[in-house]
């Protein structure tokens, strides 16, 4: 099964700056032991764009689509076996980025 599993950041009390070597070696792992599937980092929020086309006419917003403390920062996509194996790997994970860390199966 895959999941989405979201790097959760906070503007008031952001994560170490200095994690780029332990997650480049949990990404090693992660791709060892065949539960890699995508990973990548976001820019600041402050270059979102949000689209919407669902009126007449097509909206388009500066900046992220909720204002919010807490932001995205990046995302992996994993393949786990269940759930209980993809909460494993994102305790490490959390551990790993200095960060919150979401899980969401893919429907």
């Amino acid at each position: 099964m895959r999941y989405l599993v979201s790097v959760i950041d906070d503007k008031t009390n952001p994560g170490s700056t200095d994690r780029g070597p332990a997650i480049s070696a949990f990404n090693e792992r992660l791709i060892a032991d065949g539960h890699w599937v995508f990973a990548g980092g976001l820019a600041d929020t402050d270059s979102a764009t949000v689209v919407d086309n669902r009126g007449a006419e097509t909206l388009f917003s500066d900046g992220p689509f909720v204002e919010s403390k807490e932001y995205l920062a990046g995302v992996w996509v994993w393949e786990a076996a269940d759930l209980d194996e993809a909460l494993k790997l994102a305790t490490e994970a959390s551990r790993v980025c200095d960060r919150k860390i979401e899980v969401r199966p893919f429907q």
